[in-house]
């Protein structure tokens, strides 16, 4: 950032110039007149001036409040000016601000904001890595030239997580859990709030079981799947063919609607409206730990104690979440893990335990095989079951709804899974 005490070198000309000349073309745009082609690459191009907008904008004005000039536009603070001026909230326009000041320390994500090849969250995310684990900017900032926000920051909790002791990393989590609450423009109760691993995955759990049992509860009963049985935590129904029916013939609703029906039955008091529900078909927790860390009472490099889906945690909280607790012990050699197969969709409890672990020997935990996603996935068969393909390790695969569906339309054109089922009304019989 310059140094506010410097002279004013003047506003090039040229800049106010092409930003008059871009507004202006912008509003006189009519894409109805553009081909699918020309959109596409305009959709790209603007994306890339749009980032490259937000960067200047953002370090100009970190500039001008530096300098004080909010306050000759009747602002005292400078969090107020800029809100105006962006059309954003103050809390949004502090946290922009910082953004700007870290960029200091930052010198390529600084650059490459500018010059438009990552936004501007993606610069927050980088530069407040790089502002609690050092190091953190020349990890991240490739991953954000080549894509999304989502996979940014899943990197950017990893590098937290692996350049962060984790007993303060755990009195981090701590400290961090926050419940709160507000009522929207019609009237319905909404929340935010963050809890420590230990306690948020058992809670997401409880919550994805109630919601898939509420998605049971109404799909037709003669709805029949092609592609096995649901599964909880996966977020969709396991059939890719068709799409389930309520019991009053309408189409499914969406898995967010299951998973506030599910939270509302389980504050209530009971956890599903199903009149028999059946005990959680996974473990609410899943402790990975090296056997030398648990019984020395800390990890050695190279050993892991961690949370699957949660991240690293003392081993002296793991040893206190595993009081009472069913263990289940995994065996491996490093490379492989060596368990049944089956022909069928049958997945025995071994199998499982296998693969929510997992890559081997790292062991982070399930995710989607195609685009990394972590939530809403379900096991599919490399090779069909259709074709013979057996229940194995070796054949499973996690992928999220989205993923499994074009895999699955993927089999089925190349002759993987038979003929396409005939189309039924809803309420037609099987």
């Amino acid at each position: 950032m310059p140094d506010p005490g410097l002279p004013d070198p003047g506003l090039p000309d040229s800049v106010l110039a092409a930003a008059a000349r871009l507004v202006e073309v912008l509003a006189g745009l009519e894409p109805g007149l553009l081909s699918g082609a020309d959109c596409a690459r305009l959709a790209e191009v603007l994306a890339g001036a749009e980032k490259a907008c937000a960067g200047v904008r953002l370090v100009v004005a970190a500039r001008a409040v530096a300098c004080g000039a909010h306050r000759a536009e009747g602002f005292s603070d400078g969090r107020d000016w800029l809100a105006r001026q962006s059309g954003t909230t103050g809390a949004r326009a502090g946290r922009e601000l910082e953004t700007a000041r870290r960029l200091g320390d930052c010198p390529d994500t600084r650059a490459a904001l500018q010059a438009g090849q990552i936004s501007l969250d993606q610069a927050a995310e980088i530069t407040g890595a790089q502002n609690e684990t050092p190091g953190a900017e020349a990890v991240l900032l490739p991953v954000a030239r080549t894509s999304d926000l989502s996979r940014l920051r899943d990197q950017a909790r990893q590098h937290r997580q692996a350049h962060t002791q984790v007993d303060e990393l755990h009195a981090q989590q701590h400290r961090a859990r926050f419940f709160r609450h507000w009522r929207d423009r019609i009237g319905m109760v909404c929340f935010a709030g963050a809890l420590p691993p230990e306690t948020g995955l058992p809670f997401l759990r409880r919550v994805e079981t109630a919601a898939l049992r509420a998605r049971r509860a109404a799909r037709t009963p003669t709805s029949v799947s092609a592609a096995g049985t649901d599964t909880p935590g996966t977020g969709q129904p396991a059939n890719t063919a068709d799409t389930p029916a309520t019991a009053a013939g309408r189409a499914a609703e969406a898995w967010e609607r299951y998973a506030a029906d599910g939270l509302a039955a389980l504050t209530a008091g009971h956890p599903t409206s199903d009149p028999a529900p059946k005990r959680s078909e996974r473990a609410e927790l899943v402790i990975v730990c090296d056997l030398y860390a648990w019984r020395r009472g800390h990890p050695h490099p190279g050993e892991v104690c961690h949370l699957l889906d949660g991240g690293p945690i003392p081993v002296d909280l793991a040893r206190q979440l595993g009081h009472d607790a069913f263990l289940a012990a995994v065996l491996h050699d490093g490379v492989n893990i060596h368990t049944v197969t089956r022909f069928g969709r049958y997945q025995p409890a071994e199998l499982r335990t296998a693969l929510d672990l997992g890559p081997i020997p790292a062991f982070t935990g399930r995710q989607c095989a195609d685009c990394g996603r972590r939530w809403g996935l379900q096991y599919d068969h490399v090779d069909p079951v259709a074709n013979h393909g057996p229940t194995s390790y070796a054949n499973l695969q996690a992928r999220c709804w989205p993923c499994h569906q074009h895999k699955t339309e993927h089999d089925r054109k190349a002759g993987l899974l038979g003929p396409h089922p005939p189309t039924r009304r809803p309420n037609q019989r099987t």
